[in-house]
């Protein structure tokens, strides 16, 4: 589906939108969502539709409470497995992915000593998104909807607390349109894993797990090999610093729980939300009436 123009525009009413429907519940109604918008009902929900996948009706069943347990009940992906097959999983984000590599050890334990990093700042279906790359890729996204701009800068610099930062937004555009699906498919967004080797392990771990599913931190222990290390994931699985791409949102707890998110529970929820929106709307047997009404 190609997005209509200005992008970065309904990037953000789409934004704004998400997280209106998340403190909203399921009584907040069409119209009284378009209204804050400033659109009329039938514009925003034809945006919202074309961004999303689904109607805002559709999409405020993804936020119920029961949500997560159920995505672990029907899309359990056991890493483990997926790992002993060879497979990295299907889906769209992984497309993106042309290629990965990781900072050696040494380097890691030098701080970003030596190293140029440039940062820029995008709007996202999530909010507002700071992204920091190399010249080999990208090495951080997080999210400031929750947090706030200061934060999220602080946070993403102290991971790298030797390096040098430079703001380059232009450099980083066809990235960081790739990351959130607006960018030429042609032009992937690859990644520059920067963490210690045991952090870097979560992480491809996490890239294995296909979009619109789910799996648990104890699988994510298992499957790297150190079954009694769930804690330690957890840790690493927290501080992943290319949230979105590298899918720690898609880490649950064994009850179901969607534990915890660096960035903010509500953009976790969206995240999973957005991501069941779109691939229950990729399947064939979706009734294409349901997307115009909402019903």
């Amino acid at each position: 589906m190609t997005p209509e123009p200005r992008p970065a525009y309904h990037y953000a009413v789409i934004a704004r939108a998400l997280d209106l429907i998340d403190a909203g519940g399921p009584g907040l109604t069409l119209e009284a969502l378009a209204a804050q918008m400033n659109m009329s009902p039938a514009h925003f929900q034809r945006v919202f539709s074309q961004w999303v996948g689904v109607s805002p009706k559709r999409y405020q069943q993804y936020l119920t409470l029961d949500h997560a347990k159920r995505l672990l009940a029907d899309r359990h992906t056991v890493l483990e497995a997926t790992l002993a097959s060879g497979l990295s999983g299907g889906g769209r984000l992984h497309d993106l992915f042309l290629r990965w590599e990781a900072m050696t050890p040494g380097e890691f334990a030098r701080g970003g000593a030596g190293l140029t990093v440039i940062w820029g700042w995008f709007d996202s279906p999530f909010g507002p998104a700071l992204v920091m790359g190399t010249d080999k890729g990208i090495c951080g996204i997080g999210f400031a909807a929750e947090s706030g701009a200061e934060a999220t800068m602080q946070d993403l610099r102290a991971r790298w607390p030797k390096a040098t930062f430079v703001e380059d937004a232009a450099r980083l555009r066809p990235w960081a349109q790739a990351a959130f699906g607006a960018g030429d498919a042609e032009a992937p967004a690859p990644l520059y894993l920067i963490g210690a080797p045991f952090q870097i392990k979560v992480w491809e771990a996490l890239l294995r797990i296909p979009s619109g599913h789910v799996t648990t931190y104890s699988d994510i222990a298992q499957a790297i090999g150190h079954p009694h290390a769930v804690r330690a994931v957890g840790t690493a699985v927290g501080r992943n610093p290319v949230s979105w791409l590298i899918p720690c949102h898609r880490a649950l707890r064994k009850s179901g729980g969607l534990g915890g998110y660096h960035w903010g529970m509500p953009v976790k929820r969206a995240m999973l939300a957005w991501e069941s929106a779109r691939d229950d709307a990729a399947q064939p047997d979706l009734d294409p009436a349901y997307l115009a009404t909402g019903t």
